[in-house]
């Protein structure tokens, strides 16, 4: 068996190549130029990503696709259609690699999606399921959904094996955008008006991920399932920075400021969507990954938080 992994070279590619190297399963690591990720691994130069790409020699000698590359959220974007650009990478790419693989013989394709998919928040004590419509607002959540649509699809027509997941925010060393700026915020002791918000959301720990994954390229019960995924234990913003203060060895600097003046000053400031991100629910249901592939998280939010801060 040898592992093609798409994205290799991102957060959750490089750990997934790792764990899987450890565990002594064979991967190709799938990236834009041909650099080497790391010494001994096998990799392969795909260029870009889109309905055009030729697969063929990252393909060869593989039985399994674990699909992590993706266009994700773009800071200044200059595209003048973003969500003709999302599609582009995120369903015509996606689904052209799923055919070619198909048509090559391969077994299994594992997708990495996005909760982003469910929606962008929930009411207080009502986790999405995999059970729940979909409910993509943005871009990037929307062109996910339909390249879930289409993996189904193509699943049904020619026996492909399809598994998805849909992760939450992703920590773990090396984390990079609004988690890596909220570390460097609490370590430097910044005061942060987040101490009355009494939120939960979901979150999942790169290692816990990247365990997850691993079982569904090889588990008989997750063919053509979507999986809901996390650490199984939610956490408030202003829990979160306690433990990224406890995880960094210095004081959380939290100040009880209001919701509705938060939300005020995010209104005035134009950053409402900010405020909403930072103070809103954001829950998931993992028992269906808990009981059809018996899987549970592997080390908890405080760990994360510690192996986060270790490996920046």
């Amino acid at each position: 068996m040898k592992i093609l992994v798409t994205g290799a070279n991102g957060l959750v590619g490089r750990a997934l190549c790792a764990l899987l190297d450890d565990r002594g399963i064979p991967v190709r690591a799938a990236v834009r130029s041909a650099s080497p990720i790391s010494p001994g691994l096998d990799c392969v130069g795909i260029g870009s990503i889109d309905g055009q790409t030729c697969w063929s020699c990252a393909l060869a000698g593989t039985n399994t696709v674990v699909h992590l590359a993706a266009r994700v959220h773009v800071m200044n974007e200059a595209a003048a259609d973003p969500l003709a650009e999302f599609r582009r990478v995120n369903v015509l790419g996606t689904l052209n690699l799923a055919r070619q693989a198909a048509a090559a013989g391969l077994q299994r394709f594992v997708f990495v999606s996005s909760v982003k998919v469910n929606g962008e928040l929930t009411q207080a004590g009502q986790a999405f399921s995999e059970s729940d419509s979909p409910s993509p607002e943005d871009h990037y959540g929307i062109s996910k959904w339909e390249a879930e649509q289409g993996l189904l699809q193509i699943a049904r027509e020619t026996g492909l094996q399809v598994v998805i997941i849909r992760p939450p925010l992703v920590y773990g060393p090396g984390v990079k955008a609004n988690f890596a700026a909220l570390m460097c915020a609490v370590q430097r002791g910044w005061p942060l008006p987040l101490g009355a918000v009494n939120n939960q959301r979901s979150l999942v720990a790169l290692d816990n991920l990247v365990d997850f994954i691993a079982l569904c390229v090889v588990h008989p019960d997750a063919v053509n399932q979507v999986f809901l995924i996390s650490d199984g234990k939610d956490v408030s913003i202003a829990g979160l920075i306690r433990g990224i203060a406890l995880a960094a060895g210095v004081p959380a600097r939290l100040w009880p400021v209001p919701l509705w003046v938060l939300q005020a000053a995010g209104h005035l400031t134009r950053r409402s969507e900010v405020v909403q991100r930072l103070c809103s629910n954001l829950q998931v249901d993992i028992s269906k990954a808990q009981k059809v592939l018996g899987w549970k998280p592997v080390i908890s939010l405080s760990e994360g938080l510690h192996r986060a801060f270790k490996g920046r």
